[in-house]
């Protein structure tokens, strides 16, 4: 514990505080949301007076793990009935949404003149959970550190943009109906924090059922990874070619807190977490959430974004419009 508010201490009350600071915004703004504020505010305080190392170790905490507790806690506040309304139809637009977004990525790199090995990360990236996909499937293209941080670096900041965009888009095309706006926020958005904070803008009932279809993207990191175990890195050789050395196995599964959160959602369906427990899990979930945006917002730096230059933001934007694009048309295939 001594270690922990040493290391981690400054950068979690940091957090902690824009997010106390952005919920009490939020009441005169409820149409914005505590959400947007929280990243908003982080953004500046990071980029400005609170822009030191000492903070790091915390928001890099309050980002991650935080998240991932909030995400076993709304576990607490679902039914396995929410969990399976999503269907084969719900399974299917996540499944093709996500191979045609890797496909996508994949060319767009070559149009852009990006390496094959920073193609797929980037399609992972996108096409999965952001920063941790990209992290699992790293070792396994033996990507260098330098293409692992830069893809890291785009895939949050188009996650980012198109997580503001999103609300608008879904209030045009779909009125906020509940399902076609879940479906385009939880199936197109790079991180399970974007997911959330952007369907927090719409409101918070859109939460659980956009986070939903997140957590279905992310079990499916499993099958991503062992599909780019099969693929050919070497700039030379084609894609789908035979490797020269196949002696690499894959050892991506399934996060804890996925597993965490399902186990949560079959207690709460047999009974066993009674309204009350149930209740207060989704008031720490949505605090944990808040604290973790905020550290979001704190670790975009702008000094980032400007040395990885135009051509690679513009690949990254590139592929998150094609990503709402193939959504819509999915969205009205499989849904409806």
């Amino acid at each position: 514990m001594k270690n922990f508010m040493i290391q981690k201490g400054p950068g979690f009350l940091v957090c902690a505080v824009i997010a106390a600071i952005s919920q009490y915004i939020a009441k005169f703004v409820p149409q914005i949301g505590a959400a947007l504020f929280a990243i908003g505010i982080g953004v500046f305080c990071g980029n400005t007076f609170l822009n030191k190392k000492c903070f790091q170790a915390g928001t890099s905490f309050s980002e991650r793990n935080l998240l991932e507790y909030s995400i076993v806690l709304t576990g607490a506040t679902l039914l396995l009935s929410d969990i399976f309304a999503l269907g084969l139809k719900g399974i299917g637009f996540i499944a093709t949404q996500m191979f045609l977004t890797i496909c996508a990525a994949y060319l767009l790199g070559k149009a852009f003149g990006m390496k094959k090995k920073f193609r797929l990360l980037m399609g992972a990236g996108n096409a999965v959970c952001g920063s941790s996909a990209i992290a699992s499937v790293s070792p396994i293209l033996d990507a260098d550190t330098k293409d692992k941080g830069i893809a890291i670096t785009i895939v949050n900041v188009t996650g980012t943009v198109l997580m503001v965009l999103l609300p608008i888009l879904t209030g045009i095309l779909y009125q906020h109906e509940m399902l076609h706006t879940s479906a385009m926020i939880g199936g197109t958005l790079q991180s399970i924090g974007q997911v959330i904070a952007s369907a927090d803008l719409v409101g918070p009932a859109y939460v659980p059922t956009a986070t939903i279809f997140k957590i279905i993207r992310i079990i499916f990191i499993v099958l991503v990874a062992y599909a780019f175990s099969h693929v050919n890195t070497d700039p030379d050789q084609k894609l789908f070619s035979k490797k020269k050395h196949t002696e690499g196995k894959v050892k991506t599964s399934i996060p804890w807190f996925i597993i965490g959160f399902f186990i949560m959602a079959i207690l709460h369906t047999i009974g066993l977490i009674p309204r009350p427990l149930s209740e207060l899990a989704h008031l720490v979930s949505q605090q944990f959430e808040i604290i973790a945006l905020a550290a979001i917002g704190m670790r975009v730096k702008f000094k980032d974004l400007a040395a990885e230059g135009p051509k690679a933001l513009g690949y990254g934007l590139t592929i998150g419009a094609c990503q709402i694009l193939f959504a819509i048309v999915l969205i009205k295939l499989f849904i409806g």
